[in-house]
């Protein structure tokens, strides 16, 4: 048999390395996107490729062999080197390219007026920008970083792990100073409700909350409001708020500069604590490149 042959099936490799980091079939496939049944059959092919058993079914879960622990060190050691080398070539063999994933709204809003300041510091750096609103489905192999808003106690996308950029977070009703010259200042919660229009996001992940749940927190009265505008993009809620067109929710953090500039002002005082913070995240098997522990150290100091 020769080398190559004697090499089992990759995806039983992810299988089995998932398996014995979270020593369950069900997380390993929630987090490779396969069923529990799936992610079971794979492990039964290895075992029965290997000639052994590979778990122990405990109170708990599952639990590794003495040899299927050792054999999780190398493979995931292996994968770990295999992705890197992925991503090295993917950004063809620069190690100076920082490729970041991040979701529209925080590309336009956040890192546009932050980016330069970085590039200024690290100008040897080429910054690559891959937008996706859902980091669930991102491809490990296809970015370096993430940035995206991350609930607290939820459960982290497959193979990243987030760490929180700004601690305090704020929810917040802005709107521009446009729409307040044309439709007067909004005055009470009511009022907003009665007379103004609300710009209102259909499309939302679980790090989002809706009005009437703005309002619920708050110990507000809620009703339907008078005048809507609904969109299934954040961005484009977002460029109707600052055209003048309608009030909306928003991150004070990820708003700060807009709001410092008067580019956006709050529309009533109320402010909700928000669960959802911006978060960094990480690839929890690869090896970070220089680029990636610069960049993350330049967000740590802002």
């Amino acid at each position: 048999m020769s080398g190559r042959d004697a090499l089992p099936p990759l995806q039983c490799l992810k299988a089995f390395e998932a398996t014995a980091r979270h020593c369950s079939f069900t997380q390993a496939g929630r987090e490779l996107n396969l069923t529990q049944s799936a992610v079971s059959r794979q492990i039964k092919r290895l075992e029965e490729d290997l000639g052994r058993p590979l778990f122990e079914r405990v109170p708990d879960g599952l639990r590794p062999t003495p040899a299927a622990d050792h054999y999780y060190r190398v493979v995931r050691r292996l994968l770990r080197d295999l992705a890197d080398e992925t991503a090295r070539l993917r950004r063809h063999g620069d190690d100076h390219q920082l490729t970041l994933a991040t979701s529209p709204t925080i590309a336009s809003i956040w890192l546009s007026r932050h980016l330069p300041e970085f590039q200024r510091q690290h100008p040897h750096i080429e910054i690559r920008l891959l937008t996706m609103e859902d980091p669930y489905r991102l491809d490990l192999t296809e970015f370096d970083l993430g940035l995206y808003y991350h609930l607290e106690g939820q459960v982290d996308p497959p193979g990243l792990m987030a760490e929180t950029v700004f601690d305090e977070e704020n929810v917040i009703a802005v709107c521009s100073p446009h729409y307040t010259r044309h439709h007067g200042e909004v005055g009470t919660p009511e009022a907003l409700l009665r007379q103004h229009t609300l710009l209102v996001l259909e499309d939302h992940f679980n790090d989002w909350l809706t009005w009437q749940d703005w309002f619920t927190a708050l110990k507000l009265a809620w009703h339907e409001p008078a005048h809507c505008l609904r969109a299934n993009s954040y961005q484009v809620l977002m460029n109707a708020t600052l055209a003048g067109q309608g009030i909306i929710l928003g991150w004070e953090q990820l708003l700060a500069d807009e709001l410092r500039q008067g580019h956006l002002l709050r529309a009533l005082p109320q402010a909700l604590p928000s669960h959802g913070k911006l978060s960094l995240l990480i690839p929890q098997h690869r090896h970070l490149t220089l680029a990636s522990r610069t960049f993350q150290r330049w967000l740590a100091c802002l």
